[in-house]
């Protein structure tokens, strides 16, 4: 089965709109390798509407100027995109298709095409909420910058339940900005304050 992951820009107040307004100052080399990482090596992007337009407004202009960051553009290019959206959209970037059918029935289709090379998600924040609750998504890449924007859209939305959510790894780069892996932890640890006060007393001995 393929694997799925989701890479997201947040702030420390869990604040993931608008990361073009206060990230750039803390992209640095390390959050380069670690956004083409997860992103640049996947050869099928799973992108919202909104993300897709934004990425096909810039990557294409970036690849033809021929910068230092088209190769990465070319890789994004080449790329199958497979856009979700409930609008009828007009493709222009190549390789592009919009999704068909129920979210979650197409993805889980998607993961079982043949196939070793990841899925990679960027931004898209409606659907990695969709994808971590019905756990196909495989690995969620959230960069925490050292900023608390104070307003604005939040990664996760109120629910009546819980999402306990599994540390895969992590690492902290020079600029402050802490890169965490997750999965979805469907074999969440349970407890309540007696059992955290036994704990407590088991550290004092």
């Amino acid at each position: 089965m393929r694997k799925i992951t989701a890479g997201l820009f947040i702030s420390l107040d869990g604040v993931i709109e608008d990361p073009q307004d206060w990230h750039f100052p803390y992209f640095n080399e390390e959050m380069g390798r670690a956004v083409e990482g997860q992103l640049g090596s996947a050869d099928t992007l799973l992108l919202g509407r909104k993300t897709y337009e934004g990425f096909a407004q810039a990557w294409p202009d970036r690849e033809k100027a021929g910068g230092e960051d088209a190769g990465f553009a070319v890789k994004l290019g080449d790329a199958r995109k497979i856009v979700v959206s409930r609008q009828e959209l007009d493709l222009t970037w190549r390789n592009s298709e919009q999704l068909q059918g129920d979210l979650v029935e197409a993805v889980t289709a998607l993961k079982n095409e043949p196939g070793t090379s990841d899925i990679g998600m960027s931004g898209s924040v409606s659907v990695v909420r969709q994808l971590l609750e019905a756990d196909l998504l495989d690995e969620l890449h959230l960069l925490v910058h050292p900023i608390a924007m104070r307003k604005g859209a939040r990664l996760f939305e109120d629910a009546d339940t819980p999402l306990p959510l599994k540390l895969i790894s992590s690492e902290t780069f020079t600029t402050g900005v802490v890169h965490l892996v997750y999965r979805l932890d469907t074999d969440a640890p349970t407890g309540d304050y007696e059992t955290a006060k036994a704990n407590l007393s088991q550290s004092d001995g």
